[in-house]
């Protein structure tokens, strides 16, 4: 995949999720995208109450992994990622029936609920990005989640 582009093929997405799974891919292609890439994978491919629980200790051992630690002012976040989860399985219920993995993935990264201004819609800057939602969930402030 190329920048900003879409993947090409399954296997690119595979090769993405798989490289974080065991902590090899390159700190540099850890973006956003990659994240909502990962977080589409777990949606599908695991049970459902796990989801945030598995999610939570892959993302802090990548992190460890290439150097990035878990404070209160870096690596993993709970707020976003829980957040971000909700966001992933509201596009899945609303998507296609039978869409590939490819096709889910790039559907997913054009879509609204990729925006990195996404969250500002239901959490305010300050508690959004406050050590508190850092270290743990916390409800939106600006608009219910549906």
């Amino acid at each position: 995949m190329s920048g900003q582009g879409s993947y090409q093929n399954e296997r690119e997405v595979l090769d993405v999720v798989e490289q974080f799974r065991v902590r090899t891919l390159a700190k540099p292609r850890w973006t956003h995208r990659a994240h909502l890439t990962v977080g589409l994978w777990f949606v599908i491919n695991r049970p459902a109450r796990q989801v945030l629980d598995e999610l939570r200790e892959a993302i802090s051992r990548y992190n460890e992994a290439v150097g990035t630690a878990n404070t209160d002012s870096d690596g993993y976040h709970e707020t976003i990622t829980a957040f971000y989860l909700w966001a992933i399985r509201k596009f899945v219920r609303e998507a296609a029936p039978g869409l590939s993995l490819l096709d889910l993935t790039n559907n997913l990264l054009v879509s609204r609920y990729a925006a990195g201004s996404f969250p500002f819609g239901y959490y305010s800057r300050d508690r959004l990005l406050s050590v508190a939602a850092r270290r743990s969930w916390v409800d939106p402030d600006l608009a219910p989640l549906d």
